[in-house]
């Protein structure tokens, strides 16, 4: 399924206010269209247009009106029909009760090509009687028709005027609309969202090495506060989850310390054979495991007990310890020390264990055979081996927890894990590579600078 992208908060909330100033302009201006505020249904034009298709001569070249279906229409509609056609010659007919005040205009007023009459603003002339006169074509020739009756547009007049009204009223309007909300929604959306610009900031922060971390509200709108609240709500959840995780973990291994050390003494106990190597060799592991989430969990809740480590000692006291588990697998144990020996601040049980497991890594997956070499420098430890290595897509991954490169291998997958967390508390990283001989390297970094471990010469 192919991924949707949503479009930003400026264009969804331009799109939507286009939609909807749109609707209501339209709706406003077709409620006056059809109310008769922008366009006359009834009007003397009207009229006009319905009579002048009617006029034409007789065979004595005298004016008269012919019965058009439009005339028919118009009577029936208009008893009270008046009107007066003149031509040029000043020839003239009418019809119906024409008001005297309008009986002599034609003949005073020839060759006007348009002209209206009513009644104005001033007192008992509001009451005078209104009348139109136009100059129009008909098949009588050139004539003058005055009238003062109102008749209905006919539905393609009324077609035209809404469509001059929409771009006479309708379109300048809507292009108004259009640059004033494109001009004022980007700033609106900014300021509305510049209140999150910080909340933005501190999510950045969060990490599961930082916790307690809340998004602030001020100066963010109500209804983005309340999201800003949920996700702070969501993030005490978690926060109390792995709380939770951790001391179950720390309450786990404190429990597990002691079956262990009961079955390590047994497991001395019984006779020199493969098999007690081996038990020799799972009891280590649970040790060390048991050892690291108790170091994690330790060191996560007071780091301030950090004290000078001597690194040297450090890798002459785990090798010696890890030497029994590493000549009955078949390899040879190797100490190499370069430079100086300055001592860090640090956890030596913490870093010690490790080393530990970075050698016991090794032991697991260097062949059985070779030697594995522990290369100790100023604020570096290294472990390299001579088997197989690790593939360069891999070298990142190996150390996510649960993460093994042979899912059937020996372990659980936390070992790499709980050395970057070790390393990552102590301000430094861990890192995979390969060594000299294709095996595989693995690099604590505990110093302040970017210097790696080739910067002192090692394998």
């Amino acid at each position: 399924m192919k991924g949707t992208t949503s479009r930003s908060l400026k264009w969804q909330l331009i799109r939507r206010l286009l939609i909807l100033q749109s609707l209501i302009l339209f709706l406003v201006l077709g409620i006056m269209f059809f109310r008769g505020d922008l366009f006359a249904f009834r009007s003397m034009d009207g009229t006009i247009e319905a009579v002048r298709h009617s006029v034409q001569r007789d065979a004595a070249g005298a004016l008269q009106l012919r019965d058009t279906p439009e005339l028919t229409t118009l009577r029936a509609a208009e008893p009270a029909l008046w009107l007066i056609i003149t031509d040029t010659q000043g020839a003239e007919i009418s019809e119906g009760p024409v008001p005297p005040i309008f009986k002599r205009i034609s003949t005073v007023l020839p060759g006007i090509g348009q002209a209206r009459f009513g009644s104005t603003t001033d007192g008992a002339a509001m009451n005078r009687p209104e009348a139109r006169m136009r100059t129009v074509y008909s098949p009588a020739g050139e004539i003058q028709i005055l009238t003062g009756t109102e008749g209905k547009a006919p539905p393609l007049i009324v077609a035209l005027g809404l469509v001059l009204v929409f771009i006479k009223i309708g379109l300048p309007i809507m292009i108004v609309i259009v640059l004033g909300i494109l001009l004022a929604t980007p700033l609106v959306v900014r300021s509305a969202v510049a209140g999150i610009a910080k909340a933005e900031e501190q999510a950045a922060l969060i990490d599961i090495s930082q916790r307690g971390v809340r998004l602030e509200t001020a100066g963010t709108p109500p209804e983005i506060a309340s999201l800003i609240r949920a996700v702070n709500d969501a993030l005490s959840r978690l926060d109390e989850g792995y709380e939770r995780h951790q001391r179950f973990l720390a309450d786990a291994a404190h429990e597990l310390r002691t079956p262990i050390a009961i079955l390590g003494i047994r497991i001395t106990a019984l006779p020199p054979t493969p098999e007690r190597l081996q038990l020799v060799a799972d009891v280590a592991r649970l040790t060390t495991l048991t050892e690291q989430l108790l170091d994690i969990e330790r060191l996560g809740r007071d780091i301030a007990e950090f004290k000078p480590v001597s690194l040297l000692d450090l890798g002459k006291r785990v090798v010696s310890d890890m030497a029994p588990l590493a000549f009955p697998a078949g390899y040879e144990l190797d100490l190499i020390h370069h430079g100086s020996d300055h001592p860090i601040q640090g956890d030596e049980a913490a870093l010690g264990r490790a080393l530990a497991s970075l050698i016991q890594n090794a032991i697991d997956h260097g062949g059985g055979r070779g030697t594995i070499n522990v290369h100790i420098a100023p604020g570096i430890m290294e472990v390299c081996d001579d088997g197989p290595g690790i593939p360069p897509a891999e070298r990142d991954r190996i150390f996510e927890p649960f993460y093994r490169l042979k899912p059937r291998s020996r372990g659980t997958g936390l070992g790499l894990h709980l050395v970057r967390q070790i390393a990552e508390l102590h301000g430094g990283s861990v890192k995979a590579g390969a060594s000299r001989t294709g095996g595989a390297r693995l690099t604590i970094n505990l110093t302040s600078s970017e210097r790696t471990i080739s910067s002192v010469k090692m394998g």
